[in-house]
């Protein structure tokens, strides 16, 4: 049976599982109302549409801030 010789440091062992790991790319759509770039299954932050209905209401919430 194979015994190691050395421990393996930290970042020996962490280098060598991190070649695996790869991070995925953000999905990016379009919206259909605006046609402005919007992450996927999320509401449109500039005109606040999701599937083709008002979630939130931009005009109100303009107000609000001023």
């Amino acid at each position: 049976m194979a015994v190691p010789k050395r421990k393996t440091s930290k970042s020996r062992r962490d280098s060598r599982r991190a070649s695996n790991f790869k991070v995925a790319e953000v999905q990016l759509g379009e919206c259909p109302q605006c046609h402005s770039l919007v992450t996927s299954h999320t509401v449109c932050k500039t005109c606040g549409y999701y599937d083709g209905k008002l979630v939130i209401d931009m005009e109100q919430k303009e107000k609000k801030k001023a």
